[in-house]
């Protein structure tokens, strides 16, 4: 059994996202993506992964497709294969979410 404990991933950067892979195998990919303050992550998409971003900490405004909602801590949103998501921090504070995708998407699709 793998087990890691979230807060060891948690780390911020002033340049951008800061991404921590939390779990990957053939049929599962998981990462904590850390947003500091006015930070974004996307557009992403994958036409064959569904998603589930979770967010452990803070406040998002998240995208997917063409519908918006803001969530806060433990507001979860899930993202159908082929939809783009775009995450914004909407807050002075940082936020933390973890993704989560199966099957696991191509790095290319990730972060094109």
């Amino acid at each position: 059994m793998k087990t890691k404990d979230l807060r060891d991933l948690v780390r911020f950067s002033p340049e951008g996202p800061h991404h921590e892979t939390l779990f990957e195998s053939a049929h599962l990919w998981s990462e904590v993506v850390c947003l500091d303050r006015a930070q974004d992550l996307g557009p992403i998409a994958d036409p064959d992964s569904d998603g589930l971003l979770t967010v452990i900490a803070g406040e998002v405004a998240v995208q997917v497709g063409l519908g918006r909602k803001r969530l806060g801590q433990w507001g979860a949103v899930l993202v159908p294969a082929g939809q783009e998501l775009t995450v914004r921090n909407a807050s002075v504070d940082p936020a933390v979410i973890l993704l989560v995708a199966a099957p696991p998407p191509t790095r290319r699709a990730l972060y094109e």
